[in-house]
């Protein structure tokens, strides 16, 4: 018997396919032509090339990411897909479906507001003050809700502050040498 039954998703559910980086519209594509439903949330940049020319991009909200719907026994015709790395999944190996309510909200509301991509913030996460007052102090955050709550740490004095900042001044400190 198949750990992984064909009913297990018997309706059409939406799932984050993982793309290799920058090929999210090309696989958008390949999805139309194979007719899989999918979204592929864009964001609007604004930028100016070297020789002057300003110019408005649509780019991935969330890169390296499509969403697709689809029933489990349809997972080939997406994996198949040029592009596509692989479905997203639970620590089991089985799909992991996003919730409806999550992609009907950004399907429906994303055009209705100023987005753009941030770096991935959790709690316990070492962190940079990259803007603003305060600018390249690092610490940790400590909680997420209006505002992010980072604690900043003077090592030397052993003594720290906890400083509310908007998320978009931060940026995740990579550990790695």
């Amino acid at each position: 018997m198949s750990s992984f039954p064909s009913d297990l998703y018997p309706m059409r559910r939406w799932f984050a396919a993982t793309t290799i980086p920058r090929h999210e519209k090309s696989v958008e594509q390949h999805l139309v032509q194979r007719d899989v439903e999918h979204y592929l949330p864009l964001y609007s940049v604004h930028r100016k090339w070297r020789n002057g020319l300003k110019v408005i991009l649509d780019l991935p909200l969330f890169p390296g990411y499509i969403f697709v719907r689809i029933k489990r026994p349809e997972r080939l015709s997406v994996l198949n897909v040029p592009g596509v790395r692989a479905i997203v999944g639970s620590a089991a190996g089985e799909m992991a479906p996003l919730p409806e309510a999550d992609v009907a909200a950004l399907r429906s509301g994303l055009h209705l507001r100023m987005v753009e991509p941030h770096p991935f913030l959790k709690v316990g996460q070492r962190v940079r003050i990259r803007s603003g007052a305060l600018s390249g102090l690092e610490g940790i955050v400590l909680r997420q809700k209006n505002s992010v709550r980072v604690v900043l740490t003077m090592d030397l004095i052993m003594q720290s502050i906890a400083v509310e900042v908007d998320g978009e001044e931060l940026e995740p400190v990579d550990f790695r040498v």
